[in-house]
Parts: structure tokens; C-alpha cells; sequence
């Protein structure tokens, strides 16, 4: 499996709550359209633990999406979809920021 994981900030000025409002029921529907995506998970921090042995850098982050692909060519497909181009556009009403990776998973426990 392949997945996408993107660590979301909201526009300036957007509180917490309309922030995740917008998200689970605005923005989250949108990628059920999207084809290829086998699994959508969205992450709300709670707290930001820190640890006194390792630096913690300053970053943003107001939610993490993650989505889950067969393999780089569904990945790829569904990033030139016109449905994803539907979900982009209107993430992009709300995203202050935006840092993404494309993962490999390696399950450990499952």
C-alpha cells in the first residue's frame, strides 16, 4: 500500500472548530468521489507532548489526512482526476499551509 499523509494548517483567522467542522463535513465527503482511494483518515491533535532529550521544532499542524492508494499508479490516477482536482480546489479555500508525503507502510503491529 501506498499512502499520502499531509499535515494541514488553517487559513489565518479560521478557528480550531470551524477548521475541523469544514473538514469532516465539507471536505471529507469530497474524496468518497475520488477513485482509487482505499482508505481516508483525518487526525485532530489533542496535545503536543515533548520530550527534555530531543529538540521539538516549531510546527503547525491543525489536522493530519491520510490516504491510502494499491499502489503509485492509483496514487497517480486519482492525483489527475477531476474529482481530486475538486477536493485540492477546496482545501485550498481553507489552508494556510499544507506539507505532504508519499509513504510506503510498513506494518509493524497490526
Amino acid at each position: 500500500m501506498i499512502k499520502s499523509l499531509s499535515l494541514l494548517t488553517r487559513k489565518p483567522g479560521m478557528s480550531v472548530e470551524a477548521f475541523r467542522k469544514v473538514w469532516l463535513e465539507e471536505h471529507a465527503p469530497m474524496v468518497h468521489t475520488v477513485p482509487g482511494v482505499r482508505r481516508y483518515m483525518l487526525s485532530f491533535p489533542l496535545a503536543e507532548p515533548t520530550r527534555p532529550d530531543v529538540p521539538t521544532p516549531d510546527i503547525k499542524c491543525d489536522a493530519i489526512a491520510e490516504l491510502w492508494y494499491d499502489d503509485m499508479a492509483a496514487l497517480q490516477k486519482a492525483s489527475s482526476s477531476p474529482e481530486m482536482k475538486k477536493v485540492t480546489d477546496n482545501g485550498a479555500l481553507y489552508l494556510g499551509s499544507i506539507k505532504s508525503f508519499v509513504m510506503e507502510e510498513v506494518g509493524i503491529i497490526r
